[in-house]
C-alpha cells in the first residue's frame, strides 16, 4: 500500500508537469491566434495569405490542444536501458524541445501495446496510469521477466485493472476511446499497412468500432502527407450511431474525417423510405449497374423515320443516318451522357448547317456560317429533335422513371421476371430508400450533372492557381492549403476543411475508407464506395452473424473476392470486452439455435446475476415492464453516467415509448439520455449499461434472427428479457418473479 501511495504521488507530479505544459501551449496558440486576427483582412493578397496560413495553423493547433484534456497521459514505459517514456494522446516537448510525452501512435509507443512476457520488446516495466480530470486515481504495474516466459499467448489481457475499470464505467450515450487500454490483437489491426483492404470480423463486444476509429487516427498520423489532401471517409449504419461516436476522433487529436451513412452518401440526397425484402435484394445486386447503363443508353435513340423541316425556304432533313453517325462520334469521347450531349448536338448542327449551305444558290463565306448555326440552334423544332435523340436527364429523374414506369424497367431489365419487376415498381416521386443510393450514384457516374462549371467557376479555378503561387512564394504550403486560401479570397465566411469540401463533392476520391457494420452493405453499395477510393484502401469491420439487410453479406469471401480480388485480408477479434460472460453465452446459444454464423467469443469478464428472464401474463406485461425499467434506472443511471435501453419490436415501439414516458417524468426522472427506447436495428453498434428486451417473440416474428442477436448483445452490465411466452433458448436463465 505504501508503494502504491508513493507511485500515486510520483505520477501526480508528472501529470501536473504535463498539464502545465499543455496550458502553456494553449495560451501561446491562443495569444498568437488573437494577434493574427487583430490584423484584419486588409493588405495585399500575399499579406492576407500569410495571415490566413498562420491563423489556420493556430486554430488547428488550439483545437487539438483543447480536445486532449481528458486523460492526456495514461501510460509509462520503463525500458531496459534505464530510460523512462510516458505515453499519451499527443506528443509534447518541453521549452527546450525535449520529448516529455510520446504520442500513442508513434513507433516509440508500440511496446506499450505489444510487449508480452515472452516478447518484452525492451520493456522492463509497463505502468497504466488512470486519471480523473487532472488527478491520478490509480496505477497498475506489469513486470516483464524473460526468465519466466513460457508462453507466447497474445490474447492475455494487459492492464487488466485499467481495462476492467473502463468496461465497468457507466455509459453516457457517447462512445469513449480505448486508447489507454488497447489490447495486442487490436493494436495489430490498428497499425496494419495502409494498402489494401483489411476486413475485421468480430462478434459483439470485441471492439470492432473502437479499432476502426483508432485505426483512422493512426493512419492520419502515420500517413499524414498521403491522407491530408484526400481525407478519410467513415461510413456508419445510422445517424444515431454517428452521434454516438462523434467525440472519439477529436479526443484522439483528429478532426479531418468525413462521417456519413450510406443513405446520406450523396450530397443533397437523403434516404427516408424503406424497401420490401425482394426489392432491396434486387437493387443490391451488381447486375443493377447494367440496368442503369441500359436506361442511360435508352435516352440515346435514333428516330424511327427521317424528319424534314422547312427553315427559311430550305428543306433540312434530320436523317436517321446522321443521328447514328453523330451518336457514334459522341460516344467515342467516353464522357458521361450529359457531358457528351454537347458533342452530339454540335455535330448534328454542323451536319444540318451543311445541308442549309448546300441548298443556297450562292457561295456562303466561312465567317457567315456562324449565323446559320445560331439560327438553326434557336429553332425549337431542331432543339426538340436533338434532345429527343440524346435526352439530357438528371440521375434522380432517370432512376425515378426506371422504378415507377413499367415500360422503362422492362426496357432496361429484360431478364427480370414480372414478379421481380413488381417488387421494384413504386409510385413516381416516392421517397428515396437506402438501397436507391448506390443506384443513384451509378446513374450520376454515367450521366454526369446537367450543367458544368460556368465562366465564373473557371475564373475561380484561375484564382485557385494564384493561391497556390502565393503559398509557394511565402513558404506557407505546409501550414494551409491553397483551397483554404482561395475560399478566403472569395470572401467565404468560414474556412472549408478537406472534410467539408469532400462531403459536398460527389466525385471526391478519398485516401482511405472505413466502413462499420459492413455486413449490411450490398454489392452495389460497395461499388459506390470503391468508386470513392480507387486505391482500394479500406478498413472494413463487421460480423456476418449480425446481417439484417437482405442484400447484405453472409460471407466475406463471397462479397469481397469479386471486388478486391486477392488484395484483402481478414483479421479476427476473439475477445468480448463488452458483454458479461453469462450474457454472451446466452446470445451465442441463441445464435447456434438460429443457424447464425457467429464467431467464437472469449469473454473478458463476468458479473454475478448479469442476466435474467421475467415470465409474465400478457395482461400484466405493461406493469411488469415499467417496474423492471424503474429498477434498472435506479440501479444503473446516475446524474452523470449510466444508460438503460429498452429494445422492442417495430410494431410495439411507439406504444412502449408512450408507456415508459412516466419513467422519465415521474418519481424516477433521469437524464434525457439515461433511458432510450429503440428497435434492435436502431441499437446496432451501440452499447448500454442495462438492456431490457421486451417481447422477443414479437421481434422473431417481425425481424430476422440476427436482429434479436444484436438486441441480446448490447449490455455491458445486465440483460433482462421480459416475455409472456416460453422461449427455449432462455431455459438456462434465472427467473425473476413477475
Amino acid at each position: 500500500m505504501a508503494d502504491h501511495r508513493e507511485a500515486l504521488v510520483e505520477e501526480q507530479q508528472i501529470v501536473d508537469h504535463l498539464y502545465a505544459r499543455l496550458d502553456t501551449l494553449r495560451e501561446s496558440a491562443s495569444t498568437r491566434l488573437a494577434q493574427v486576427r487583430r490584423e484584419g483582412p486588409s493588405g495585399s493578397p500575399q499579406n492576407r495569405s500569410e495571415r490566413d496560413s498562420f491563423a489556420t495553423h493556430y486554430e488547428d493547433r488550439l483545437a487539438l490542444l483543447q480536445a486532449v484534456e481528458e486523460r492526456l497521459i495514461f501510460g509509462r514505459l520503463d525500458l531496459t536501458e534505464d530510460a523512462t517514456r510516458y505515453i499519451g494522446r499527443i506528443g509534447m516537448t518541453d521549452a527546450n524541445q525535449r520529448s516529455i510525452l510520446t504520442d500513442w501512435r508513434a513507433p516509440a509507443a508500440e511496446p506499450f501495446y505489444r510487449a508480452t512476457l515472452a516478447h518484452p520488446l525492451g520493456v522492463r516495466q509497463r505502468r497504466h496510469i488512470t486519471t480523473r480530470r487532472r488527478t491520478v486515481t490509480a496505477v497498475e504495474d506489469e513486470i516483464f521477466d524473460l526468465s519466466g516466459a513460457t508462453s507466447t499467448d497474445q490474447t492475455t489481457l494487459h492492464g487488466e485493472g485499467a481495462l476492467l475499470s473502463a468496461l465497468s464505467a457507466g455509459r453516457t450515450g457517447k462512445m469513449g476511446d480505448i486508447v489507454a487500454t488497447i489490447q495486442r490483437e487490436q493494436d495489430d489491426i490498428i497499425r496494419s499497412p495502409l494498402q489494401g483492404a483489411v476486413v475485421v470480423q468480430g462478434g459483439p463486444g470485441t471492439g470492432k468500432t473502437a479499432v476502426a476509429l483508432h485505426r483512422a487516427a493512426y493512419l492520419l498520423y502515420a500517413h499524414r502527407r498521403v491522407l491530408e489532401r484526400s481525407g478519410v471517409l467513415l461510413v456508419g449504419p445510422s445517424e444515431q450511431f454517428l452521434r454516438y461516436i462523434d467525440q472519439v476522433l477529436p479526443s484522439l487529436g483528429e478532426t479531418g474525417v468525413v462521417s456519413t451513412t450510406l443513405g446520406a452518401l450523396l450530397p443533397h440526397v437523403t434516404a427516408h423510405g424503406h424497401d420490401t425484402g425482394r426489392g432491396a435484394v434486387l437493387k443490391g445486386e451488381t447486375r443493377f449497374a447494367q440496368y442503369i447503363k441500359n436506361a442511360v443508353r435508352a435516352r440515346q435513340r435514333v428516330p424511327q423515320h427521317d424528319e424534314t423541316l422547312r427553315i427559311d425556304g430550305h428543306d433540312i432533313v434530320i436523317s436517321r443516318r446522321d443521328v447514328r453517325d453523330a451518336m457514334a462520334r459522341a460516344r467515342r469521347a467516353n464522357k458521361p451522357h450529359n457531358d457528351t450531349w454537347e458533342i452530339f448536338a454540335k455535330d448534328m448542327l454542323n451536319r444540318l448547317a451543311q445541308q442549309y449551305v448546300a441548298d443556297m444558290p450562292y457561295h456562303v463565306a466561312e465567317e457567315d456560317r456562324g449565323d446559320i448555326l445560331t439560327e438553326l440552334r434557336m429553332d425549337k423544332r431542331i432543339r426538340r429533335a436533338i434532345n429527343l435523340a440524346w435526352f439530357p436527364i438528371s440521375a434522380a429523374q432517370l432512376v425515378d422513371d426506371l422504378l415507377s414506369r413499367e415500360h422503362r424497367l422492362a426496357e432496361a431489365a429484360p431478364d427480370l421476371s414480372p414478379a421481380d419487376r413488381q417488387a421494384l415498381l413504386r409510385p413516381a416521386g416516392s421517397p428515396w430508400t437506402q438501397a436507391d443510393i448506390p443506384i443513384l450514384d451509378e446513374a450520376e457516374e454515367l450521366l454526369g450533372p446537367l450543367s458544368r462549371p460556368t465562366t465564373t467557376q473557371r475564373t475561380d479555378d484561375r484564382s485557385l492557381e494564384y493561391a497556390r503561387d502565393v503559398l509557394a512564394q511565402t513558404g506557407a504550403a505546409g501550414l494551409v492549403s491553397a483551397e483554404d486560401l482561395h475560399a478566403r479570397f472569395q470572401g467565404a465566411s468560414a474556412r472549408l476543411s478537406v472534410a467539408e469540401r469532400a462531403a459536398s463533392d460527389r466525385e471526391w476520391t478519398y485516401g482511405h475508407i472505413i466502413v462499420d457494420e459492413a455486413q449490411e452493405l450490398s454489392a452495389m453499395a460497395w461499388r459506390s464506395l470503391i468508386r470513392r477510393c480507387p486505391t482500394r484502401s479500406f478498413t472494413i469491420v463487421g460480423d456476418t452473424a449480425q446481417t439484417s439487410d437482405p442484400a447484405g453479406a453472409t460471407s466475406w469471401s463471397t462479397m469481397f473476392d469479386p471486388l478486391f480480388s486477392e488484395h484483402w485480408t481478414r483479421r479476427d477479434l476473439t475477445v468480448n470486452y463488452r458483454t458479461p460472460r453469462t450474457v454472451a453465452d446466452l446470445a451465442m446459444r441463441f445464435a447456434e439455435l438460429s443457424g447464425l454464423s457467429s464467431s467464437p467469443l472469449t469473454s473478458a469478464r463476468d458479473i454475478p446475476d448479469a442476466a435474467a428472464v421475467i415470465h409474465t401474463q400478457a395482461e400484466e406485461s405493461n406493469g411488469v415492464l415499467i417496474a423492471e425499467v424503474n429498477r434498472c434506472v435506479e440501479r444503473y443511471v446516475t446524474s452523470d453516467s449510466g444508460q438503460v435501453a429498452v429494445l422492442s419490436a417495430p410494431s410495439r415501439i411507439a406504444a412502449v415509448r408512450e408507456l415508459l414516458a412516466s419513467v422519465q417524468t415521474g418519481a424516477h426522472a433521469v437524464r434525457p439520455s439515461g433511458l432510450v427506447i429503440l428497435t434492435p436495428r436502431e441499437a446496432k453498434g451501440l452499447e448500454f449499461d442495462a438492456v431490457v428486451v421486451e417481447s422477443p417473440e414479437r421481434m422473431s416474428e417481425e425481424l430476422s434472427a440476427s436482429d434479436l442477436f444484436v438486441a441480446l448483445t448490447r449490455p455491458t452490465q445486465y440483460l433482462c428479457v421480459v416475455t409472456d411466452r416460453v422461449v427455449p433458448w432462455l431455459s438456462d436463465l434465472s427467473e425473476d418473479d413477475a
